[in-house]
């Protein structure tokens, strides 16, 4: 049985020229102003956003009704057990 220990061949640092490191552009991330880099930033936002599904005014109702009757099915459930705990703390301590 082999040991899996150093069994992925990975590129030691000595193996890469050293003038390949000097040589090394930028590409598409080299250097760029503040200015253009914030430009890059939003236009990657709007290309996001144009890959995004967004829900119909159906689904959209329909979420929104799902997280409100949950609120507030999680109100009254916080609000009994608060309403117990107080009422067993009154009867503990007087």
């Amino acid at each position: 049985m082999t040991d899996a220990v150093g069994s992925i061949d990975m590129p030691d640092a000595q193996d890469e020229a050293p003038e390949s490191k000097k040589n090394r552009k930028g590409g598409k991330r080299g250097k760029k102003g503040p200015l253009k880099r914030l430009a890059l930033f939003y236009r990657q936002i709007v290309a996001e956003l144009r890959k995004v599904v967004w829900p119909t005014r159906n689904q959209l109702t329909t979420y929104t009704t799902v997280v409100i009757i949950f609120v507030v099915i999680m109100i009254g459930l916080v609000t009994v057990i608060d309403y117990g705990l107080d009422n067993a703390a009154k009867y503990v301590f007087g």
